[in-house]
């Protein structure tokens, strides 16, 4: 017998109940006449504050507050790939089919396909002994990736049936465990709360980088696999070209994109592109291995709050499979908006800026969800999850709180700067406001697998272009003419490292996305015409005559070489920027 409540007050898309005595704190509970999904965010005696999942508009006191028992949780099992979902992992394609081109309050419609039959594949054997996380089967979901079928987390004991190959649905029964308590049937959907993180034996260091093909991100501000980043920057300074070069480029089998209270422009945008785009591994659709959830700025604001978790949930799923996965949530200000606006109706003390006093807990609680750890299960997985974090600081301000407290969790920061944008500079990444603190962790793998001198050459590079910053104040006082010779190389090598090696053209066949090896020899070229012009400069060559070397073109060049002719082109370009600078 469900039980009920009656609601007593309304302030937006918060509700007040009473009758609610036995209620838990995150309990889904269906609001009014409507059955609007809302959730339990405070208790107190028997009135229970909810915060409602959708628009408010007509409901009154006196209506009836239905309890469901469970926290919100989402349905992880076939169907996922490929999907759109809303914040509450509602499939915006199947509401559409629904209710037009609006979404209706109230409607109801499954997260994943309860008819589809799925073709399952047993992987494990009757009489084994099974723990929570063991593949115990296999559904080919699209082109690209492998659906794993596991057994729940909390579940442990011997395999007693599991199913042959064939057709079934995500509610059907595979197989069945005898446990302590008794036999549990396991199917291929499970349902997992989303603000509780999946369990995992142990988080390993991250010292493997995930490699973006972007040569800012990689060589200067690495992010690890299972790390945290942040991309904070003011409008149109390119913080969602950027996110879509990472998901389209980026070496994690799976891509969770959490738009976040973004433009419905934009959204839109974001939902017709990515359906078009070729994954450039595989050559399938890049939707094969992607999930995208949209919770745009004029959908109601709760919903808002639990789309990023909806989104981690998905991607701690696909982890426990084995597989590395990317989550990009666009914007987490945005989020925080919506935070601030629920607190405000709850009457709680306002910290800075009007966000609540927890903003930074519950920022930090997001993003330790992410990291490179070792599954459950019997047989040790190697899996991660990255998070990428977009922040869209008002009027470009970082010294905002979102943004602030971000970087207080965050190791890497790709500071995105309006005047680059300007000048065309894309990615518009200020190299001297990033940083990442993976560098020393990472070091070991580009020496191991790129090249040994990889740190030497990359340091050598920041340090040129930070006593570049320095003399730009000079030349804007007295002019580039009167700068030393030796300084005026400097300022020509740092155009070359801006120009040819940090601007990257994202709609480029070619230098779309740059390997790793390629962008250290790019980079080590620069450097090496740097000692070589320095050391001519040293013999005596005039500076002017330096500066205009014809190989500097092929320097700026470079990047439009393709991968498999690169090797042999670098080696020419090389031997001629010794032969021309000794010949100066």
């Amino acid at each position: 017998m469900t039980q009920e409540g009656r609601i007593i007050k309304i302030a937006g898309p918060v509700i007040i109940a009473e009758g609610m005595r036995g209620s838990q704190m995150y309990e889904m509970v269906k609001v009014g006449e409507d059955k609007l999904i809302g959730e339990i965010i405070e208790l107190e005696g028997d009135t229970a504050t909810i915060q409602v999942y959708e628009e408010t508009a007509g409901i009154k006191p006196g209506e009836t507050v239905e309890r469901t028992g469970g926290p919100l949780s989402v349905e992880l099992g076939p169907g996922i790939l490929g999907s759109i979902f809303d914040g509450i992992q509602r499939p915006l394609e199947n509401i559409k089919a629904l209710t037009g081109d609006y979404i209706e309050r109230g409607v109801d419609v499954p997260s994943l396909p309860k008819d589809k039959k799925w073709t399952f594949k047993p992987t494990a054997r009757e009489g084994q002994m099974v723990k929570g996380g063991d593949i115990i089967g296999e559904v080919e979901e699209t082109s690209s990736i492998t659906h794993r079928i596991m057994v729940p987390p909390n579940v442990e004991g011997k395999l007693t049936m599991i199913a042959p190959q064939g057709e079934y649905t995500v509610l059907d029964d595979i197989a069945e465990v005898e446990t302590e308590r008794g036999t549990e049937k396991i199917q291929m959907l499970q349902k997992w709360p989303v603000r509780k993180g999946r369990p995992y034996k142990k988080k390993l260091d991250p010292d493997v980088p995930l490699i973006t093909g972007q040569r800012a991100q990689d060589t200067f501000f690495s992010v690890a696999k299972g790390g945290t980043a942040a991309i904070p920057g003011p409008f149109g300074s390119g913080k969602t070209v950027t996110q879509q070069q990472l998901a389209k480029w980026a070496d994690a089998d799976i891509i969770v994109y959490v738009g976040c209270g973004e433009r419905g422009n934009e959204m839109t945008e974001v939902l017709k592109e990515f359906p078009e785009l070729e994954d450039p591994k595989t050559g399938n659709p890049l939707m094969d291995r992607t999930v995208l959830i949209a919770n745009t700025s004029n959908m109601p604001v709760a919903a808002r709050e639990a789309c990023v978790y909806t989104g981690i949930t998905i991607a701690e799923y696909f982890r426990d499979m084995g597989y590395d996965v990317a989550l990009m949530a666009d914007s987490t200000s945005r989020w925080a908006e919506a935070m601030r606006e629920i607190s405000g109706r709850l009457e709680e003390m306002p910290g800075e800026e009007g966000y609540p006093a927890y903003l930074a807990s519950r920022l930090a609680q997001f993003y330790e969800r992410a990291g490179r750890v070792t599954t459950i299960g019997s047989e040790d997985k190697i899996a991660s999850v990255s998070v990428v974090g977009a922040v869209s600081p008002p009027g470009g301000d970082l010294s905002e709180p979102v943004t602030q407290n971000t970087l207080r969790i965050c190791k890497v920061f790709w500071a995105l700067d309006a005047s680059l944008a300007d000048k065309r500079h894309f990615p518009a990444i200020d190299w001297l406001q990033s940083y990442s603190l993976y560098i020393d962790s990472v070091q070991e793998w580009w020496a191991s697998n790129v090249d040994p001198e990889w740190r030497s050459v990359r340091d050598e590079a920041m340090a040129l272009l930070q006593k570049e910053a320095e003399l730009q104040e000079i030349v804007q006082l007295v002019g580039p003419d009167a700068l030393p010779d030796r300084e005026r190389i400097t300022l020509e090598t740092t155009r070359m490292i801006r120009e040819d090696f940090l601007q990257q053209n994202a709609y480029h066949e070619v230098d779309t996305y740059c390997s790793p090896s390629k962008q250290f020899e790019m980079l080590r070229t620069i450097i090496m015409f740097h000692r070589n012009a320095t050391a001519a400069l040293e013999k005596g060559a005039p500076a002017a005559d330096i500066i205009s070397l014809p190989v500097k073109e092929d320097i700026g060049r470079m990047k439009y070489i393709p991968e498999e002719e690169f090797p042999a082109r670098i080696k020419e370009i090389q031997e001629r920027i010794v032969k021309e600078c000794s010949e100066v």
